[in-house]
Order: C-alpha cells, then structure tokens, then sequence
C-alpha cells in the first residue's frame, strides 16, 4: 500500500481504547477537534469523522455535494485490492449504497415494496419459532453465552427465510457475515461469499418463484439486473442481520446491568422498548458509516474539506452530541430524534426498520419468558467487544439461569 497523507493529530477508528470505551473516544475527539475531526482507518488511510449531530444533517440533506458516489475518492490509487476495510467502503459495487439520484430512489422503492409486502404476522411467528428452537438448545443446560447461542443465529435465520432461502445456508451465511462487518483478514473472502450465495438464490428463483423477498425484487417493474438484485440483497443482509443482532446483545447487556430495567426480567414489556430505545441513543449497533465523498472543495465544522475526501458518518458521536443533549440524559421513552437508522435519502427503509425491530424486540422477549431469572456470569467489566470501526457489539454475553426443559415441537 502506498502511503497515504495523514493529517497531523488524526484519531485511529481501532486499537483497544475504541473497542472498550468508544463514547470516550468520541468524546476526546469532540473536544480536541470540534464538530469534524481527522482520522485514520486500518493501513493508514485518511479520512473526517462527523462528530456532530447539526453536520451529519447537513451532509446527509446534501447529495451532490457530499455524494455517495465512492468513484470520487481521491485515495484510490493508495489502496490495495485485499485492503480488509474494502467491503464496506464500495469501489464499483452497484449496490444501492453507492447509487445516486433517480436510480437511488428507484431501487429503494424495490427494497421497500419488497419487504414491506411480508406478512407481519408470518414475520413474528418465524422470530417466536426461531428464538424458542435456540433457547431450547440450551435451556436445559443453566448457562449460555447469549451472542454466540442466540443473538448472532436468530436475525439471520429470520431474513433468510422471508428472503426466500433454505435453512441449510444459514451456518456459512452468518459467519461471511461477521468477517465482512469486522473489516478483519477474513472481510474479502466473507464479501465472495455472501455473494456467491445471493447468485444461487436468484437463479433459484427465477426457476421457482416463491413468496419471498427475492421473488418481489426479481419481479419488479424497474427491470433491475440480477447484479443489481443480487447487491442488493447482500446489502440486506448485512444491514438486516448484525445490527439487529447488536441491538438483541447491547439492549439484554444494558437490562441484565442496569437496575432501571429489573422488573424487564420478570416480564415487563415496557422496559424492553424502553431499552432498545436507550441503546439506539447510547449503544447504537451502527457507530460509524462510510461514507460520503466530497464533490468539490468546501468547508464542515470549521474543517477544510478537499474534492475526494471521505467522510464517515458519525452515529454514535452524533447521538451523544452535547448541543442536541444539553441535559445529558437518556432520552428513552418515545424520543426517536436518534440517527442510528441513518438520515436522508440513504436512511434506513421504514420497512427494514420495522423488520429489525420484531425480530430484535421478539428474540428478547422469548428469552426473558422462557429463562425469567437470567444473569449476567461474569463481571460487567469483563465485557469485551468487536474491533470493527463500523459496528458495536458484545464479542460474548455469558449468563447463568435456573434450567428449565425444552419445549420441542419448534422449526
């Protein structure tokens, strides 16, 4: 890789202290930096973070001048084809990530028409099915790690079968999955995958149609290409399956630690919307967002941004921005002014949206139903987390609980 110029005092999105205490960092960088602040990806590469929460609007209402369009980024030339981090940056993937105007928003009708077509109610039976076929694997034993056994299986079981996949791909999928979002040696590889996967989906479907996702967008008027489709979907899952696993983790993390949310363990519905909620503002799943690409040169928080420069969309710092939360409070409750969904014409489908948070708020529930006195095994301290720079999630969550039989009977 050739090296790339870094600007004096740049923030590394990696190393120990982002993965323990990411709101600190955000934090120092606010404070040493202002609204936009320098940073440093893995191999050395340059790019702004948005901090503030005024400065992601501004970016995320400006398509022509922040673009999507990863083509304008001036650092290509210094990038390796294995650069790990590739998979979630985009260079000539015509997914609906990097497409702009009229097309954009033509394919964003396809995804949502698509998925907003699901039956509500077949989509909560598959997660009640799903989530009580995993707790039964365990429910018997008295302890279980809660990331691996549960929260990193059900998203993807869910979307995979109102996607219009078999249950046998799940195992492949969930793991190609993980490698591509943690941007680690594995990312590449874990990128061919999936893909590999949506190809054999889509020729399967054009022999056999179904009442699925992949159906619906294979048959949409647009008349999009099976490349298109097929990114899509990647796209889909990706976004569809670890953040909603994330949100499961950090909000049982946040109930099984903070005393706020005890009566939760004993069946009160309120407090799990209430903590789903929080961890949106707190402990959002999607941190960091890549990216926007300046079309010409201009200026963002006081910082002079260059033609070509990337920036990356700063949830989690966003959320936590002290203009917008003046009384450092939680802000659960109805308060939905967080960005973890995204904002503007790249924001998060309502749809999808609805979808993560049955499958999310429904995997909770079935937990705490059916092991009402779970807890937490191990200090909270002892808590660890992913390193990627893009995500936030629990690397494990052991608990302990009163054993109880299987129910059986489940998919």
């Amino acid at each position: 890789m050739t090296t790339c110029p870094v600007p004096h005092g740049s923030v590394p999105l990696s190393g120990p202290r982002f993965q323990t205490d990411a709101a600190q960092v955000y934090r120092d960088m606010r404070r040493d930096h202002g609204a936009v602040a320098p940073v440093v990806l893995d191999g050395g590469v340059p790019a702004w973070l948005i901090l503030g929460y005024r400065e992601l609007h501004q970016v995320t209402n400006d398509p022509v001048l922040y673009s999507r369009d990863s083509d304008l980024w001036s650092q290509w030339e210094n990038i390796p084809d294995d650069w790990p981090l590739l998979p979630m940056i985009g260079h000539k993937q015509p997914s609906i990530l990097y497409t702009v105007g009229e097309r954009h928003t033509a394919r964003a009708a396809m995804i949502g028409n698509a998925l907003e077509a699901v039956d509500p109610f077949a989509l909560k039976r598959y997660a009640e099915e799903f989530a009580d076929d995993l707790v039964d694997r365990f429910c018997s034993t008295g302890r279980t790690d809660i990331i691996a056994e549960y929260a990193m299986l059900l998203p993807a079981r869910v979307l995979a079968r109102i996607y219009g996949f078999g249950d046998e791909i799940l195992g492949p999928l969930v793991g190609a999955i993980n490698d591509l979002i943690d941007g680690g040696e594995g990312a590449i590889a874990g990128q061919q995958l999936l893909g590999g996967a949506m190809y054999r989906l889509l020729a399967d479907k054009h022999a056999e149609p179904g009442d699925d996702v992949a159906s619906r967008m294979l048959q949409d008027p647009g008349g999009f290409s099976d490349e298109e489709v097929a990114q899509d979907l990647m796209v889909m899952m990706a976004a569809g399956h670890q953040p909603t696993a994330d949100w499961m983790g950090n909000s049982l993390r946040l109930m099984l630690t903070d005393d706020r949310f005890a009566a939760s363990l004993s069946g009160g519905r309120h407090s799990v919307a209430e903590a789903m909620n929080e961890v949106l503002w707190e402990d959002t799943p999607t941190q960091n967002v890549a990216g926007r690409w300046a079309s010409r040169d201009t200026h963002l928080g006081g910082r002079h941004i260059r033609a070509g420069d990337l920036l990356l969309l700063g949830i989690a710092a966003a959320n936590g921005d002290p203009q917008v939360r003046t009384d450092g409070s939680a802000l659960t409750g109805g308060n939905n002014a967080f960005l973890s969904f995204g904002h503007g014409e790249h924001r998060c489908p309502f749809p999808a949206q609805e979808t993560a948070e049955v499958i999310a708020r429904t995997g909770i529930e079935v937990l705490l139903d059916r092991l009402p006195d779970v807890d937490l095994a191990v200090p909270e301290d002892r808590l660890t987390h992913r390193p990627s720079p893009w995500l936030r999630g629990l690397t494990e969550l052991p608990v302990h609980f009163t054993p109880t039989p299987a129910l059986g009977g489940q998919q």
